[in-house]
């Protein structure tokens, strides 16, 4: 069910937050994988204390870097809630000293600054006794410590336990729904199963019931509203509705000082522009420490990149796919009403950027965020053909916003294009 505040919103901000923050080491994976004991891992739990847990300065920031909403982990692959799960299972108000629920004063903080919540849980629980299976493609050698974990390693073990699994899964995620309302759904870790065993069809259905109106992300077998390409921006638009979730340095969640392989603010805004530019939206990554703070380079990046928002707000919002490709050597959107184009300039242009095949009347071409008009004209075509000739707009050599410009053309009526091959022209 595609809410129109998802549709509109354009940027959002994914918090990967839990136990795994301690050490720090990698979420859910690494036990997964054998590099460290479930024991070991589980054992972080002792040094998770979200002693300076602020939602408030989080939502705030989140607001700053322009975002229009969160996603904040309830439960990542190794089981430990950050809500007080009333199922016998890890959370982190009885088992750590966090003591508290998280999930709540996040969800009031998101919507006291106007943000939609979003709340990420992980359909498989590598932590749970009844979760009776580890992918078919793995040869038992290779999944490490987690198959002391789980009693049975294939899929058609244990349909009892399956089914088990199953009950908890269900009554956990609708009491996040029931207690929370969250506006977003976003899911992962569906591949273990087919949708018939997960049955997709009725959860689908049962989220509905427990949380109207909400927006379900892609990993329901084929049951989610828009889909999620993840770290390898797309080349290619993805049909419908879509989401690029990428990292801001190489990992989900905290991994300082391992890894302080931080994306510069001007990267994050072409990866941004990116997404925009083939109508999509970005969900960015940040990692908090263990005591729930935010790393330094991590508010910084938000911050660089909500100043670059706050001026071009007229490029982003009310915007959707621009160009297709051969109308233009850069990225562009247009606005909703289909009368205003918006291109994006990473780079100094020598004198001029040119625009192939717009057919419209050119009211005004200007800079977004100081407005200054900017000098065009119009060379060569074939009017009484309706073929138009290439505008060419002069860009200024000094003054142009450094992280990325944003050129805005206004036009008369809805974006008509020339796309054709060309031809002979056999009347004068």
């Amino acid at each position: 069910m595609m809410q129109d505040w998802f549709q509109e919103a354009k940027l959002g901000i994914f918090i990967h937050w839990g136990i795994y923050a301690v050490n720090p080491t990698g979420e859910s994976w690494p036990f997964f994988r054998g590099e460290i004991s479930h024991e070991d891992y589980m054992a972080q739990r002792e040094g998770f204390t979200a002693s300076n847990y602020d939602p408030q300065e989080w939502a705030q920031l989140f607001k700053d870097a322009g975002a229009q909403y969160a996603v904040l982990t309830s439960k990542h692959h190794d089981g430990m809630a950050l809500y007080p799960t009333k199922e016998d299972h890890w959370n982190v108000v009885r088992d750590t000293p966090a003591g508290r629920d998280l999930i709540g004063p996040y969800c009031e903080a998101l919507r006291e600054k106007g943000l939609h919540v979003g709340l990420y849980f992980s359909h498989l629980d590598w932590s749970h006794p009844d979760y009776p299976t580890l992918p078919k493609d793995i040869p038992p050698s290779d999944h490490g410590d987690a198959s002391k974990v789980n009693d049975f390693v294939f899929r058609e073990d244990n349909p009892e336990a399956w089914k088990k699994f199953l009950t908890f899964h269900r009554a956990q995620l609708k009491e996040i729904c029931t207690s929370y309302s969250p506006e977003l759904l976003w899911f992962d870790g569906d591949w273990d199963r087919t949708s018939e065993q997960w049955d997709m069809k009725g959860l689908r259905d049962q989220l509905h019931e427990w949380s109207p109106g909400v927006v379900i992300n892609s990993r329901m077998k084929g049951y989610g509203d828009y889909s999620t390409p993840e770290q390898g921006v797309p080349t290619v638009a993805p049909e419908g509705e879509w989401e690029f979730c990428m990292t801001l340095n190489d990992n989900w969640g905290y991994l300082e000082p391992e890894d302080m392989n931080y994306k510069s603010a001007r990267q994050v805004i072409r990866y941004f522009v990116d997404c925009l530019s083939m109508g999509g939206k970005l969900l960015l990554d940040i990692g908090p420490a263990a005591d729930g703070s935010i790393p330094a380079t991590q508010q910084e990046r938000l911050r660089e990149l909500g100043d670059w928002v706050k001026k071009h707000n007229d490029a982003i919002l009310g915007t959707g796919a621009g160009l297709p490709l051969g109308h233009i050597h850069a990225p562009t959107t247009l606005s909703t009403q289909g009368n205003s184009l918006f291109i994006y300039l990473f780079d100094q242009p020598r004198d001029q950027i040119a625009i192939k095949g717009l057919r419209n009347t050119i009211k005004s071409i200007s800079l977004v965020g100081d407005n200054t008009a900017l000098s065009h004209q119009r060379i060569g075509g074939a009017a009484w053909h309706n073929i138009p000739g290439v505008l060419w707009i002069d860009i200024p050599q000094t003054g142009l916003d450094e992280r990325c410009a944003v050129v805005r053309v206004d036009f008369e009526g809805e974006l008509d294009l020339y796309s054709e091959s060309g031809g002979n022209i056999e009347q004068n």
